[in-house]
């Protein structure tokens, strides 16, 4: 499905800009919640999803 591939690539997107600089984005998943704390590179995050809807790895 595609909500699922959109997932799978918000996460991961999510978690790598949390871990480059922790100071600006803290997450926490909840099952299928996510909190967000701070800044989120929105353009990053955007060509992540793109990608792994594409079938882009």
């Amino acid at each position: 499905m595609m909500e699922e591939k959109v997932r799978e690539a918000i996460v991961p997107e999510l978690e790598r800009q949390s871990e480059s600089d922790r100071s600006k984005l803290r997450i926490e998943l909840d099952g299928d919640r996510l909190i967000a704390n701070r800044d989120i590179d929105l353009l990053a995050l955007a060509k992540a999803i793109v990608g792994a809807v594409a079938g882009a790895p």
